[in-house]
C-alpha cells in the first residue's frame, strides 16, 4: 500500500468585479511537502469568460496565470517570490487578496500522487 501525505490546495479563480463577489474557477494550485511538489493547471474558457464578463482583458488574466506557474517551477523567471522555498511560494499565492486572480481558502487531504491529485481536483472544480 502506498503511503499518504498530507497536501495543500486551492483553487484560482477569476473576479472580475470584486465587489460583486462573483467568480469563475479557472485553475487548481496544490503543494504537497512530502513529495516536494507545487504545481497549478488552469484554463482560460474565453466563451465563458466573455459570457460572464465582457470587459475582460484575457491578455491580462493570461499573464497574471502565467505569473503563478513561474512562481511554481521555482525559477528565475518567477522574481524573488519564485526563489522562495516551495511552501513560502503556496503561502504567498495563496494568501487573500483583492484583485481580479484570487484563491479560496486553502483545504487539505492525503494523496499517494499529487500530480494525480492534481489532475482530479482540476477536472473536478475547472473543467
Amino acid at each position: 500500500m502506498q503511503e499518504k501525505h498530507l497536501f495543500e490546495y486551492a483553487v484560482i479563480r477569476v473576479v472580475p468585479r470584486v465587489e460583486r463577489e462573483e467568480f469563475l474557477n479557472v485553475g487548481v494550485i496544490l503543494y504537497c511537502r512530502d513529495q516536494g511538489f507545487l504545481h497549478t493547471l488552469y484554463t482560460i474558457n474565453e466563451q465563458r469568460l466573455c459570457s460572464f464578463a465582457g470587459d475582460l482583458d484575457l491578455q491580462e488574466l493570461q499573464e497574471r496565470l502565467q505569473a503563478f506557474e513561474r512562481i511554481c517551477c521555482g525559477r528565475k523567471e518567477g522574481g524573488r517570490i519564485g526563489q522562495l522555498g516551495l511552501a513560502e511560494r503556496f503561502r504567498w499565492l495563496t494568501a487573500v487578496r483583492s484583485t481580479i486572480v484570487q484563491t479560496s481558502p486553502v483545504h487539505p487531504g492525503l494523496t499517494s500522487d499529487a500530480n494525480a491529485t492534481l489532475t482530479k481536483l482540476f477536472n473536478q472544480l475547472v473543467l
